[in-house]
């Protein structure tokens, strides 16, 4: 009886780029009446996630919904950051019905998950479910490794040496806390080449957790949400690099942003971003743009080579009409040829 006065909490994870905005939005959109709070934490100094949802047009999503957590990673931070949002949504006068929180795409998951057990929030709130959100074209090319065939060649001589890159960790840890997988992004794939992202990702899942397919993230809000998992009481199955760490950091990623004039057309910025994509090996991509002509924003969201561009609502009078992007990718990124280029 306890569980069913408290209010459930989802964490939605997933690697850079999977997709979790536009899964956080089809719920939104589809929510049935529930009154939903998010929390968003980023990785960098723009919050472009938090700007998009506030964007995003919804009647029942308003901007006291949507709390942002910029500049940390939401993991490492839980007692300076994390647990006084939830405390604050927990106290308001007409608390929501659900709380869902978006990590940053560098996150692990299973330290937040800890934060639920803490005595401050653990009587009023649960984890309902931990979501992974997984970009079922970027793990087909191999994007978790540096080159995987040859990995798999070294692993196969010598089973005991252990070349995992910094991005498969990451994808190994939020598939190992999931309660649910997301593959996103389908309508990319082939029937064979989903069947072998279905294959890798079952190597990394816990005993009954199921993966499903989706585009575009849209996923029925009956099936994220209602898990019941009380995942914080879970913690012992799901496996995690960091118990036998015992620290984690981000010194293997780095972000900065990019600020540039107003451009004449959204096709000639993108045309100038891919070079610089493919020659630094920049991970993500995600920002604004001020198009000439236009009282719209353009929101501009990459990973790899693949960008995504679309209008999403009027600068308003009080925003400088600029164009911010936000760069990611992992420590060595020539920040100044970056900005060179893209200045160009």
């Amino acid at each position: 009886m306890e569980n069913r006065s408290k209010i459930p909490a989802t964490v939605i994870t997933g690697f850079l780029g999977a997709g979790k905005t536009s899964a956080i939005r089809h719920l939104l959109e589809n929510a049935r009446g529930r009154r939903i709070a998010l929390v968003i934490n980023e990785f960098g100094d723009l919050g472009v996630d938090g700007e998009i949802l506030k964007g995003c047009g919804i009647e029942d999503c308003g901007e006291d919904d949507v709390v942002e957590l910029a500049n940390g990673c939401i993991c490492c931070t839980v007692a300076d950051d994390f647990l006084p949002t939830i405390q604050a949504l927990l106290d308001r006068a007409d608390p929501p019905d659900h709380i869902v929180i978006e990590t940053s795409g560098l996150a692990l998951p299973k330290p937040l998950v800890k934060a639920f057990a803490w005595p401050e929030v653990r009587t009023r709130t649960t984890v309902d479910g931990v979501i992974t959100v997984i970009d079922g074209p970027a793990v087909a090319e191999g994007l978790f490794a540096g080159d995987p065939e040859a990995v798999a060649a070294q692993r196969a001589a010598d089973e005991s040496l252990d070349h995992e890159t910094p991005l498969e960790e990451l994808f190994e840890e939020q598939l190992a806390c999931a309660d649910m997988v997301v593959i996103n992004k389908t309508d990319l794939l082939d029937d064979a080449r989903l069947g072998e992202v279905e294959s890798q990702v079952a190597r990394h899942l816990r005993p009954a957790v199921k993966a499903v397919r989706a585009s575009h993230g849209a996923i029925d809000v009956s099936v994220l949400l209602g898990l019941a998992a009380a995942a914080e009481d879970d913690l012992d199955s799901r496996p995690s690099h960091i118990d036998l760490a015992g620290e984690h950091d981000h010194d293997d990623f780095t972000t900065f942003s990019v600020e540039l004039a107003e451009t004449a057309a959204p096709e000639a910025l993108l045309e100038r971003l891919l070079p610089v994509i493919a020659e630094h090996g920049i991970l993500r991509v995600k920002g604004f743009a001020a198009v000439t002509g236009k009282a719209m924003r353009l929101v501009i969201q990459g990973v790899g080579g693949r960008l995504q561009h679309y209008y999403d609502r009027d600068w308003r009078p009080d925003e400088t009409r600029a164009t911010r992007l936000v760069i990611i990718g992992e420590t060595g990124l020539d920040e100044a040829a970056i900005r060179a280029a893209l200045a160009g």
